[in-house]
């Protein structure tokens, strides 16, 4: 018998999202800010100069590939029940996804090759291993017990600062969960990783201010209590070190810091931002943005080898010895 469905889960559900005109909004994104604080003249070139450079990955069509798979399962999951989910053919999906995502890279890098077989089987592998993963241990990360899926891939659409009247703040939530007895919502992003995360990322207040600014948005946008939002990165493990006396787990759990001291941070990041590249009336600024060339940073820039759009490359061939 199916479990009613909260009120408040049918009143969020309802909430209309509004659509972004991009012939009159700016749209900005968490992706963007990230790109920003590495480097604001990369930001510049992709963002506001129109520079756009297409970059294949394999890296983003597995995650892609992940995603929508881990979503089906869940969704079977909380709908119907985990036999039910159990019983979906997930390798089929992983399957058939990881090869549409690959063909629609393939097409827009000029059919170009950005990857082998041997590569893909080995992303696939590694997909199949964190899906049964998931299907074996799913009730410790997934209870069904109060809880309901309000969504996937829920959208979020709001205005992020008072004066820019014509710049939204956009982005999708991998997974959204209610909690009936505590009426508490807990949002979920999935990250895809090769080894998981370490202090290095769990340290980073530009990397964890996406969850922070996605709880803050939420509560906006959904007129929902903000201090009864909780947020946490699920973060999956391609490789896994299974030797030893403590062998890995193919899913790391991190809750970032995510109260009112956070979350103003976050705003001030986001706030700093938006004050540094548009105008009062939501125009960009055409000043000069500042270069951070550094090992990390270049070596995925790409902009780093034109030197007609990024003067620091002999200073950054001289440096660092990856070219």
């Amino acid at each position: 018998m199916a479990k009613k469905v909260p009120h408040i889960v049918k009143e969020i559900k309802k909430v209309h999202v509004p659509e972004i005109d991009y012939a009159f909004n700016k749209n900005i994104s968490y992706s963007q800010l990230s790109i920003y604080y590495n480097c604001p003249h990369q930001w510049g070139l992709k963002y506001r100069d129109g520079y756009k450079i297409f970059e294949p990955s394999i890296h983003a069509v597995f995650g892609t590939a992940l995603h929508i798979t881990i979503q089906e399962y869940l969704t079977v999951m909380y709908e119907e029940s985990k036999a039910a989910a159990d019983r979906l053919d997930s390798e089929a999906t992983l399957k058939r996804v990881l090869k549409e995502e690959y063909q629609n890279f393939y097409k827009k890098n000029k059919n170009i090759h950005f990857s082998n077989p041997a590569e893909l089987a080995e992303f696939y592998d590694d997909g199949l291993n964190i899906i049964n993963y998931i299907r074996k241990r799913g009730n410790i990360y997934f209870s069904k017990k109060g809880w309901y899926l309000l969504g996937c891939e829920m959208p979020i659409v709001i205005k992020p600062m008072k004066g820019l009247s014509n710049v939204l703040f956009s982005g999708f939530l991998d997974l959204v969960f209610y909690h009936e007895p505590t009426n508490i919502i807990k949002i979920l992003d999935i990250k895809t990783s090769t080894r998981g995360w370490g202090d290095k990322e769990k340290k980073d207040e530009v990397k964890m201010s996406q969850l922070i600014l996605y709880k803050k948005f939420f509560s906006e946008q959904y007129n929902f209590p903000i201090d009864n939002i909780e947020v946490e990165y699920f973060i999956t493990r391609r490789k896994v070190y299974e030797e030893g006396d403590y062998p890995q787990k193919r899913i790391q759990e991190y809750k970032p810091a995510a109260g009112k001291v956070k979350i103003n941070k976050a705003n001030q990041l986001l706030e700093s931002f938006l004050n540094e590249v548009f105008n009062s009336d939501g125009s960009f600024k055409m000043h000069e943005l500042e270069k951070r060339p550094s090992k990390e940073n270049c070596r995925f820039c790409p902009y780093s080898n034109n030197p007609d759009l990024c003067n620091k490359n002999e200073e950054i061939k001289k440096k660092f010895t990856f070219y």
